[in-house]
């Protein structure tokens, strides 16, 4: 749900209409403008933008990040490929990468309506254990559809380099941890050797979207028999699909994970009648008759790149760049994936890892 604006992301109202009214998508310079900001996600800021009976969503990198993963060009790029043959992707009007409107690049796509399954709106909405295989049932459907999308006829064949992209990703996740660290954390180093020992050499190629979970899709109510959208395209590319997959095992957290991940990272996965990890691995293989070997070496890359993303926010946060109090003790959280992602390795196992 959109929520007031957070202190220090307010958007300048005057450049930003002039713009909008510059890209025909309002009709007066002097019309009323609404904006709030969806606060959940610790990512890419996103706005809801009301003006002339209209609803526009804007997103923009966080302040102070760098480029990298906060590109907006290509996410844009990603979504106007997508809107070609994939009815699921929301479709984008505009972009630029003019600081002058706005402070940093950015651009405006269509506000889908439905429901984002997110632990808060799942206890709201009281939902059921008879009603969560049917919507991990469709989660499933459309991350398969996803993977099989033809992404040359999409014009999306330069998004990405697949072959290599294994020793790419292991490479580069552990250099950026390196680049982000606030403080040793010895088991990151333990996983980062595995990774680079035991990765996979021959894999499958499709479009990926690198952040597939409950709370990036947007069912068309609660009858949850459709998907109307998939959302937060950024880390989109072309590579290994059991890499997407891998790191979408890593985000569904169970009830029976430890404490602090259940408590302090809350998931509507962890509710009954949700398949456990091992389950969902399952229904990927059947739905996608794809082979998934190497299971435990995806798990554990998840793992450790969500450890990543997790520790680069808190950099921006350790070293003043952003100073919203969500972030303050994510290096706990950095250390608790990077745990599990080694208690993984020991036990040869995605579940009952404590």
């Amino acid at each position: 749900m959109a929520q007031q604006v957070r202190k220090g992301e307010e958007l300048p109202e005057l450049e930003l209409k002039t713009y909008l009214q510059h890209h025909n998508l309002i009709q007066q310079i002097d019309s009323p403008l609404k904006v709030s900001q969806f606060s959940t996600g610790f990512s890419n800021l996103t706005y809801l933008l009301q003006i002339e009976d209209k609803e526009y969503v804007l997103r923009r990198p966080p302040v102070g990040a760098v480029k990298r993963g906060h590109d907006m060009g290509r996410e844009f790029k990603v979504l106007s490929g997508l809107n070609k043959g994939f009815a699921k992707a929301p479709k984008v009007f505009s972009y630029t990468e003019d600081a002058s409107v706005i402070g940093a690049s950015f651009y405006v796509m269509e506000k889908i309506e439905g429901i984002i399954l997110s632990a808060k709106e799942a206890r709201k909405r009281q939902v059921s254990a008879t009603d969560f295989p049917t919507i991990a049932d469709r989660w499933m459907d459309t991350f398969v559809e996803l993977h099989q999308l033809d992404y040359e006829a999409l014009g999306l064949g330069d998004l990405g380099r697949p072959v290599g992209y294994v020793e790419r990703q292991v490479r580069n996740w552990s250099k950026q941890f390196v680049k982000a660290k606030t403080e040793e954390v010895p088991t990151a180093d333990t996983v980062m050797a595995w990774l680079a020992e035991h990765q996979p050499t021959e894999y499958q190629h499709s479009l990926i979207h690198n952040d597939y979970k409950y709370d990036n899709v947007v069912f068309k109510d609660d009858t949850w028999q459709e998907i109307a959208a998939v959302l937060d395209w950024e880390m989109c590319t072309l590579g290994d699909p059991l890499m997407d997959l891998g790191t979408s095992i890593a985000y569904w957290s169970m009830a029976t994970d430890n404490d602090i991940i259940v408590n302090g990272w809350p998931s509507p996965t962890t509710m009954e009648g949700n398949p456990s990890r091992e389950e969902l691995v399952e229904l990927y293989a059947q739905k996608s008759s794809r082979a998934v070997n190497n299971l435990v070496f995806y798990y554990v890359f998840g793992l450790f790149k969500i450890a990543v993303i997790i520790q680069q926010i808190y950099y921006r946060y350790h070293k003043g760049l952003t100073t919203d109090k969500r972030f303050a003790n994510l290096n706990q959280a950095t250390q608790l994936f990077c745990l599990m992602a080694q208690q993984a390795i020991q036990k040869n196992r995605i579940e009952r890892l404590f």
